[in-house]
């Protein structure tokens, strides 16, 4: 599957104003051997995508002020960087690359929608070497949806390196994996009882990889994926470097990091827990006023593209039938659906093709679509890790979103105990909110009064 995020006819309109980044100090930071002209000659050939304008908040500006030419890279991998829209490195990703380059284990706790995928997938693709028809790295995440969206990121970053990407997850047939790991395959993105699968029937070899990401680790190591990592590493070389990255760190985390990590680099940006750019708010209502609750939301909120979450599938399958009564465009989405109507769902919904997706839990993880800028908690969770992952789906990549959270009288313990554990602040909802907390253009508009 691709997964448009841009249309490919906007590509390359805009004006070779190539990364002036690189020109601030005078010169290019000019790491890779090449005159420096050269530099600029390559650079000028990229089809880079419009560039976004939108404010960003600290979690992803605070950096030190590196650029992704200071890390050594591969031209061809640089060139695959600022065509995906990548301009500078995110703090997770001037902290991750260059320590992954040096080929030392790392124990990263970043939030979501920071730039993780970059942070691990940068290091990965520069380290495989494409003479080599072997397995060089591998990408495990909790998800199929997950899996799909890291290994579409993976293959659009290295389109100028001639890697060989494969994606394998359960829920397809694993007859066409066989068949897919016996042509060349250099990088694997894959959930965890696929690969294992694969490797226990000794269809994916990998003696030679030399890389294994983890990313949500605390989900892998969850009980629902009983032991599944360690038998993973038992198949790997012991030379092999470990990046495991999660927003929390319960006990399965650390006592795996002690098992299988070797003198970790430990990168913590998680001063505290929640998304600086989501303003998060309550509605207290009855069960029964949730529908009407959320038909008043629609019509007041500017909503760009929305996620509503629900506590069950078949909640989520009543509500979206309901929403769609309303006159709402809807899609849903949940873990009892066939993987291919997902995957449909999923490309579509990220495609822009609608405004609306209900669903469970199941996409909470990392699922990184741009546009959503609201996050409705229809029901809302009991876990304050599952809260933070679901309003994490707004505000990505430090840009603004707003959570909403409908509360039922019984739900009142649990609003107070997420707030103190996360220590973040849900507010009552006014009776309009401003537009300048979760929609792009006001704040552009606003930024250009300012000038």
């Amino acid at each position: 599957h691709s997964f448009p995020t841009r249309r490919s006819s906007d590509l390359g309109k805009e004006e070779p104003i190539v990364m002036a980044a690189t020109m601030s100090g005078g010169m290019p930071v000019n790491k890779i051997q090449q005159p420096p002209q050269d530099l600029n000659g390559w650079k000028s050939q990229l089809k880079l995508p419009p560039k976004d304008s939108r404010v960003r908040t600290s979690d992803v500006t605070d950096t030190k002020g590196n650029e992704f030419e200071d890390f050594c890279l591969k031209r061809e991998l640089l060139m695959g960087i600022f065509e995906k829209g990548w301009e500078k490195p995110s703090p997770i990703q001037e902290a991750s690359i260059p320590i992954a380059l040096s080929g030392r284990d790392i124990l990263a706790r970043a939030k979501n929608g920071t730039g993780k995928t970059g942070a691990y997938c940068i290091p990965c693709l520069e380290q495989i070497d494409t003479t080599k028809d072997i397995i060089q790295g591998m990408i495990i995440v909790p998800t199929r949806e997950l899996a799909l969206q890291t290994s579409q990121i993976a293959i659009e970053v290295s389109k100028h390196l001639g890697i060989k990407v494969m994606v394998t997850t359960g829920g397809t047939n694993l007859k066409d994996d066989i068949m897919r790991i016996y042509e060349k395959v250099h990088l694997v993105v894959a959930t965890p009882g696929r690969i294992l699968d694969l490797m226990e029937k000794q269809v994916a070899n990998v003696s030679k990889c030399k890389m294994l990401v983890l990313d949500e680790a605390d989900k892998l190591l969850s009980q629902d994926f009983k032991g599944m990592l360690d038998r993973v590493i038992s198949h790997l070389p012991p030379s092999r470097q470990i990046l495991l990255y999660s927003a929390t760190f319960p006990l399965t985390v650390e006592t795996f990091m002690r098992k299988h990590l070797k003198d970790p680099y430990e990168i913590n940006l998680m001063d505290e827990l929640t998304l600086k750019g989501i303003t998060q708010y309550y509605a207290f209502v009855q069960e029964r006023q949730k529908v009407h609750c959320l038909n008043t939301l629609f019509s007041k909120l500017q909503i760009n593209q929305s996620i509503i979450f629900c506590n069950s599938t078949q909640r989520v399958e009543l509500l979206a039938k309901k929403i769609t009564e309303l006159g709402y465009s809807c899609y849903y989405i949940h873990a009892k659906m066939a993987q291919a109507h997902r995957n449909r769902v999923f490309h579509d919904f990220r495609a822009g093709l609608c405004r609306n997706l209900v669903c469970s839990d199941l996409f909470t993880r990392g699922i990184d679509i741009q546009a959503v800028n609201v996050v409705i908690n229809f029901d809302f969770p009991k876990m304050a890790e599952t809260y933070l992952h679901r309003i994490g789906r707004s505000g990505r990549f430090g840009h603004l979103g707003v959570a909403i959270n409908l509360i039922t009288y019984d739900d009142r313990f649990a609003l107070h105990r997420i707030e103190q554990e996360l220590g973040t602040e849900i507010r009552p909802i006014p009776r309009d909110i401003d537009k300048a907390l979760y929609v792009a253009e006001f704040h552009q508009e606003e930024e250009q009064e300012e000038c």
